[in-house]
């Protein structure tokens, strides 16, 4: 079944595994949710890793010993700085993929809002070799980026939550170190326009109209450059 738990340091953790036709072995990803946690849309997205080849594996960030608006703080506070429990079970996920028998040990990680905040903080650590953040925040040391795995950015230019120069700073400082990367920023849309939430056709309109809403073209021509990107960075034995 799709939905396991999985060992962390101190206890067993909740996550969706997606699985792909055949006997593998595959790269691995973790996919890391957005702030409204462990959604279909984010079980939908593994799963659609997993229909390109890789063993995706989506933790829910919001379970664990401590009730669940704790975990809840708690995940977003490490969002913005870079330390907390939240890392451990994304860690946790990492090495869960990477023990299973088939998994070639090449993990990438990908993520959305918040998730993808996690995974500009993750890039630099050595542990991942690839990410692919989606209308991220970028951490307060960005500089640390130039350490970074390679990375497949993708922006909105209309969204209300990310600054509109994220991108093109992003995209100076992977430059600068190196940094095999692939950044754009889409002029039409807005925040979470790859998240397909199942949203009433009223509330969709108004996310659409002050830039959260979901959008299909982009939307796929960012899963392209994704999976391109994971291709060409994910496809060797580690």
């Amino acid at each position: 079944m799709p939905d396991i738990t999985f060992a962390a340091k101190t206890t067993r953790l909740k996550g969706y595994l997606a699985t792909p036709d055949g006997d593998g072995p595959w790269p691995g990803v973790v996919v890391i949710q957005d702030v409204l946690g462990l959604t279909t849309d984010l079980r939908r997205i593994a799963d659609r890793f997993a229909a390109a080849g890789y063993l995706a594996l989506a933790p829910d960030l919001y379970d664990g010993p401590r009730p669940k608006i704790v975990c809840m703080i708690s995940t977003i506070r490490a969002h913005f700085t870079g330390r907390g429990p939240a890392y451990g079970s994304l860690l946790a996920a990492r090495e869960h993929l990477v023990a299973h028998p088939r998994c070639t040990g090449k993990v990438g990680v990908a993520g959305f809002c918040m998730g993808a905040g996690f995974c500009l903080q993750l890039a630099p650590t050595g542990l991942f070799d690839a990410t692919a953040p989606s209308y991220p925040l970028l951490p307060k040391d960005v500089d640390k980026l130039r350490r970074s795995c390679p990375v497949v950015a993708s922006f909105g230019a209309k969204d209300p939550i990310v600054a509109n120069d994220t991108a093109a700073t992003l995209e100076a400082v992977l430059a600068d170190g190196g940094v095999p990367h692939d950044v754009k920023q889409y002029p039409d849309v807005g925040h979470s326009f790859m998240n397909d939430h199942a949203l009433p056709a009223p509330v969709r309109v108004v996310s659409g109209v002050v830039g959260m809403g979901y959008s299909a073209p982009e939307a796929e021509d960012a899963w392209q450059r994704i999976l391109a990107f994971f291709a060409e960075h994910l496809s060797a034995a580690g």
